[in-house]
């Protein structure tokens, strides 16, 4: 699950991971007994030391080559402080242009289906979109 976090310039939130260098959302794996709102909080904090408001829930997104489910909700920031952590080299904002031009299709179309109305949901191979309903 991911968080797509909206600052009031319509900027997102995003890291570049430590161990593969991709740029993406902020997200992991719901712990036991953790709400979807707990996970995404406790996950965003992790990856970026920001505090979050978790809002609907904007995609849903099936990896077709690893049969993993992922839940994206977009969110909006409650603090504004940003780091760098174990998970994340890099922390910073991105316009919908960058995120385009940076992270992998099936990773940008996470972040840009946060700014359209309704739940998004589709199936990819890790790189590229296969479908979207």
């Amino acid at each position: 699950m991911s968080g797509v976090v909206v600052d009031e310039l319509e900027r997102v939130l995003v890291i570049r991971r430590a161990d593969n260098g991709h740029w993406e959302a902020p997200g992991g794996i719901l712990e036991p007994g953790e709400s979807f709102d707990e996970g995404v909080r406790r996950e965003v904090a992790e990856e970026t030391g920001m505090d979050i408001a978790v809002g609907e829930l904007s995609g849903v997104y099936k990896n077709m080559a690893r049969a993993v489910v992922a839940l994206v909700f977009r969110c909006s920031p409650v603090g504004v402080t940003v780091q760098c952590t174990e998970e994340a080299a890099e922390v910073r904002w991105m316009t919908r242009e960058e995120v385009r031009a940076r992270m992998r299709p099936a990773f940008a179309i996470r972040v840009l289906d946060a700014f359209e109305p309704g739940t998004q949901v589709r199936t990819h191979d890790g790189v590229y979109l296969i479908s979207g309903r």
